[in-house]
């Protein structure tokens, strides 16, 4: 991912509480679905952590080549899209999983989230991002 890219993405999307659409691909058969996300910025590469289940969980398995689209729009204008794409792995650690939750959880449910409201479930997996392209709308000159 170019430096720019890497920084409106770590900037505009890391911290945004956008959902995400993953993609992933088994047999030439896509599968798209929304997710929700974190988003880490590290030196030795970024990654997107995400808790998933079901088909998704099980292509992630099968092929680890994802594809994540986040957008930020208001009402019917599109601000920005950003494509993300990176290799998938998903995550055993119970710690890791428990911390990866909880951030996750406190993410989109705020600083009062208390892990007693959400119900277990779905497995941890890391996307380590790739390459990704960001495009920005500009809103018409009046």
């Amino acid at each position: 991912m170019d430096a720019d890219t890497r920084a409106f993405v770590r900037e505009e999307v890391a911290d945004a509480t956008l959902s995400a659409f993953l993609a992933t691909s088994v047999d030439d058969r896509p599968h798209v679905a929304p997710v929700w996300y974190t988003y880490e910025a590290a030196d030795d590469g970024d990654v997107v952590s995400l808790l998933t289940g079901g088909r998704k969980l099980r292509n992630v398995r099968e092929n680890p080549r994802v594809a994540l689209a986040i957008e930020r729009a208001d009402e019917a204008a599109v601000e920005w899209r950003v494509v993300l794409r990176g290799t998938a792995r998903v995550v055993e650690d119970p710690e890791t999983v428990r911390a990866a939750r909880n951030a996750l959880f406190e993410k989109y449910y705020g600083p009062d989230y208390d892990d007693a409201d959400t119900e277990e479930g779905g497995a941890l997996v890391e996307v380590a991002v790739g390459s990704g392209n960001v495009e920005q709308y500009q809103e018409d000159a009046v």
